[in-house]
């Protein structure tokens, strides 16, 4: 009984797949990395308190158990009697699913029911103990159709016989005098699950909401003295999951992240998981007010930095060092503010949408001339193919979103490119009297540019340094605006070269070194 937790080789819990890539089981040594970045002494203390809100193997509440079994020795000496303090009053958990809060059970009490007759805690009257599946609705919005809580959609998740809802409990009525008799969490620590599909049955599955905050959220409503969990790292980059850009701000800004450990790769964190943007974990800490020790891992590399998370004010973080001491020497060149948008690049840039109306111009609209004539006049950039660029012709009468712009000079550049190597897709010139798809942005849509100003723009685009500071925060396909917030403006009366701008920011070799590393030509 000594070893109730150590007697695994292998562990079980090292091999089993996951359930989605949105729903990640925890492998064993990450979750022990986790529970380092705790205060070393709260294994010894009989009264700090433990929730898992998102319990799938059971792997955290097992260690957590583990340690305090350990740690608690001489406090309890007898084993069986710590055995029951710990499982009874001081680890808990919520299931995401039957299935896991039964392999949860399995694993913190070596047995499916916690009053068993194989239950390591003797002590358990009912079969539950303390890891628990409370049945839980989604609570429909009869406007929506979407969730109140978490915003699932009615049609895709509303409960039938054998089929999982994804109301996850601890995002929706959850309840701590109700569901836990008013119980006080001092740690709350899990891998919550990171999103749910709210498009309609048959709908693209890109269409996902973000909730892995929502765990957060509901984390600190409770109050806890430390919170810990694994969550994707797209909202550091601002607002790329549909969350409200002033969480992103709010977490930045609250000086209670202790500890980061960020992956550019979340591979190096989960095998085999598609999670774009790279995942981290994290420690919140209720007293901490202050600078942030963050630690950046990419390609085998790793830097640690006690740091300011908001970078440069600008309200993201700036993952890498190496970028920050690229962005420095802008900064100082050009005295860029980098919030205020008349001093970058994303001035030029126009909204999404620019000038479809819902009806006309959409990416999949069909119903423009392949023909000029005296009524489709206007020229119609429509998307890129494998043979260039399409194009057709449309009637002026029809743009009805930003006629003004028609005679206007302008760059078109596609909203949406997934190479990570080139970044963003090649630009292209719009003469005057014509107009896009919304498969493109416009460059230059509010400045009467010309012709040859157009051109000289399309040259810095292609430079790898333009493409580099719009990946500090592109870090999916979509490629709006706003992540050309780091880009500087230039003179536009002449070509650049990527060796005139290294020469002009005075980037040293291994700057330069850096960037040609990580951007691609642009053919």
């Amino acid at each position: 009984m000594s070893h109730i937790y150590k007697n695994y080789n292998p562990d079980i819990l090292e091999t089993i797949a996951n359930l989605s890539n949105d729903e990640v089981f925890t492998p064993p040594k990450l979750a022990n990395k986790i529970l380092d970045l705790l205060p070393q002494e709260i294994w010894k203390d009989s009264t700090i308190t433990f929730l898992d809100p998102a319990v799938k193997t059971g792997i955290f509440l097992r260690e957590i158990a583990s340690r305090l079994i350990d740690g608690l020795t001489e406090e309890i000496p007898d084993l069986q009697e710590r055995v029951n303090h710990i499982l009874t009053k001081q680890v808990f958990g919520i299931g995401i699913t039957e299935l896991t809060t039964l392999m949860a059970r399995r694993t913190l009490y070596c047995s499916m029911y916690a009053n068993g007759e194989h239950s390591v805690c003797t002590e358990f009257d009912d079969e539950k103990g303390n890891i628990i599946f409370p049945d839980t609705k989604h609570e429909w919005n009869e406007k929506t159709g979407r969730c109140e809580y978490c915003g699932a959609n009615k049609e895709n998740y509303e409960n039938e016989e054998n089929k999982e809802n994804h109301a996850y409990h601890f995002i929706h009525n959850f309840n701590v005098k109700e569901t836990f008799e008013n119980m006080k969490f001092d740690v709350i620590i899990g891998n919550p699950p990171y999103q749910l599909n709210v498009g309609n049955e048959g709908a693209n599955s890109s269409k996902s909401k973000a909730i892995y905050h929502l765990f957060v959220d509901k984390a600190m409503e409770l109050k806890p003295k430390y919170i810990s969990m694994i969550i994707p790292s797209r909202w550091m980059n601002g607002n790329p999951d549909g969350i409200s850009p002033q969480w992103s701000v709010n977490m930045i800004n609250s000086n209670k992240l202790k500890v980061i450990h960020d992956f550019d790769n979340a591979d190096d964190l989960f095998k085999d998981v598609g999670i774009s943007g790279g995942a981290n974990y994290f420690l919140w800490d209720k007293v901490h007010d202050g600078k942030c020790e963050y630690t950046y891992y990419k390609d085998n590399n790793k830097s640690t930095l006690l740091r300011n998370l908001n970078s440069f004010d600008s309200g993201i973080v700036i993952r890498d060092s190496n970028i920050i001491s690229i962005l420095e020497k802008i900064i100082k060149k050009e005295s860029i503010y980098f919030k205020n948008n008349d001093k970058n690049f994303s001035n030029l840039v126009s909204p999404k949408d620019f000038f479809n109306n819902g009806d006309l111009f959409t990416s999949k609209w069909r119903g423009y001339s392949r023909n000029k004539d005296s009524l489709n006049n206007v020229k119609y950039y429509v998307s890129k193919s494998t043979n260039g660029v399409d194009y057709g012709w449309v009637k002026e009468k029809d743009v009805a979103r930003n006629k003004k712009t028609l005679p206007f000079n302008k760059v078109y550049i596609p909203a949406a490119h997934g190479g990570q190597e080139q970044i963003i897709g090649k630009p292209i010139y719009g003469e005057p009297n014509s107009i896009s798809s919304q498969t493109y942005l416009i460059v230059g849509y509010n400045h009467n540019l010309t012709k040859k100003e157009c051109l000289n723009i399309m040259t810095y685009m292609k430079t790898k340094l333009f493409r580099f500071l719009v990946k500090i925060k592109k870090n999916t396909q979509n490629g709006a605006r706003g992540v050309y917030q780091f880009v500087p403006l230039q003179d536009w009366s002449k070509p650049w070269t990527d060796e005139e701008l290294y020469k002009k920011y005075k980037l040293t070799q291994e700057e330069i070194d850096y960037i040609e590393e990580n951007i691609a030509p642009m053919d």
